[in-house]
């Protein structure tokens, strides 16, 4: 892997990322998946501290999303610190960063000074409320941002609070905006040479996903509520219970309702005027519901799995990451691939997504091992900075 030929679309473009955590390093591990040379900074010492998240003894969140990174380590709270970022901003396409609003420009590193140096770059900005606005120089993690996007608000069931998914999808969700507004950007420059901003805010990021939420309450005065495992009014939807666990079943168009009223051997259903229609249906989405979990929780998840086949009748299983493992079509589509890391091992992952014919994209290299791993060659490659030269930087601790 390591050492191998670029390939991908973005094989071309070189990617700075500064930040840490979730948002900036997930947009750079997308743009690096695509091929792009990304080159990650981090602060001398521990690095970022993704390099110790995740679940389970051994940490390892960190070789999915620094895959495809070279790190360098740079102080940038200091001036010389600094000024080694803006000569390697210089020397990139797009710079990726997800500090608070206003970091850059007090470091010197504000957009106009870096087009000044490199008119054609593009700074993709992520923050919790964006670069402007009343609210843009308050603190945010993705967590605020789902709350303020309204997510978490629609999430969990009626009678208990708020909750949330299990991963981190605010940030996530603001990272891929982010990575679909560079590739944009790349596109405009290409015709005028032009670099800009790729300004996203986690808030909006959420709020883009939100469906008809806003208006529906502008038309309607309709305020969504939490519903459990179920959307309203969109039914048969949900989970049921088979005698050896869950299974997902989502017939709730006429023609599929049919089939699975046929498959559970009480065709009668089709015809019934409270679920004949996809609005009878969702007035009677609660008995309708408990009808269908009385027949799968006679069958195992086989049984039913089949049937749903049989029928032609969208369904699945609920899987884990052990199932995953275990699934044939993820093995031929290598939906997740093994990867050989310095820290761990193999290990495997989710492969880079979403696949193209012509510029596949890939996984180049694992994880950089340790903060700053390539700072000789990025340095000397891209700097001109002699081993003496980086030598006084690691003493100083700028590197």
């Amino acid at each position: 892997m390591n050492g191998a030929p670029p390939q991908g679309s973005l094989a071309d473009i070189r990617v700075i990322e500064m930040g840490q955590l979730l948002a900036g390093p997930f947009c750079g591990q997308l743009l690096g998946d695509m091929g792009a040379d990304v080159i990650k900074l981090e602060p001398p010492g521990a690095g970022d501290p993704m390099r110790l998240w995740g679940q389970g003894d051994e940490k390892v969140q960190w070789e999915v999303i620094a895959r495809n990174k070279r790190s360098v380590t740079c102080n940038l709270r200091v001036p010389e610190g600094q000024d080694l970022a803006r000569k390697l901003i210089a020397t990139a396409d797009v710079l990726v960063e997800n500090f608070k609003p206003g970091t850059l420009e007090k470091w010197g590193l504000s957009p106009a000074e870096l087009h000044r140096d490199n008119p054609g770059l593009i700074i993709a900005r992520m923050s919790g409320y964006g670069q402007d606005g009343p609210y843009s120089d308050r603190a945010g993690f993705g967590g605020i941002g789902e709350a303020m996007g309204g997510w978490r608000y629609i999430v969990g069931e009626p009678d208990r609070p708020p909750a949330r998914m299990g991963i981190s999808i605010g940030d996530t969700l603001c990272a891929t905006y982010g990575a679909m507004g560079v590739l944009a950007a790349l596109h405009h420059r290409e015709r005028t040479g032009e670099g800009q901003v790729v300004d996203t805010a986690l808030y909006e990021a959420v709020l883009q996903v939100m469906e008809g939420l806003v208006p529906e309450y502008d038309r309607n005065g309709y305020i969504r509520e939490r519903s459990g495992s179920i959307l309203p009014g969109i039914a048969p939807s949900n989970v049921y219970s088979c005698t050896d666990g869950p299974f997902m079943i989502g017939a709730n168009k006429d023609e599929i309702f049919a089939r699975l009223a046929q498959a559970m051997g009480q065709p009668e259903l089709a015809s019934d005027p409270r679920y004949a229609t996809h609005l009878a249906r969702g007035k009677h989405q609660t008995e309708l519901d408990e009808l269908i979990n009385e027949w799968t929780g006679s069958l195992t998840i086989d049984e039913v799995e089949q049937a749903m086949i049989d029928h032609s009748i969208p369904a699945g299983r609920v899987y884990t990451a052990k199932d995953m493992l275990a699934d044939p079509h993820f093995r031929a589509r290598d939906a997740i691939v093994e990867v050989e890391t310095e820290r761990h091992g193999k290990l495997k992952m989710q492969n880079a997504f979403p696949k193209l014919s012509r510029t596949p994209s890939g996984i180049r290299r694992a994880a950089p091992a340790e903060p700053g791993q390539h700072n000789d060659e990025i340095y000397a490659e891209l700097l001109g900075l002699d081993a003496q030269a980086r030598a006084d930087l690691a003493e100083r601790c700028i590197i």
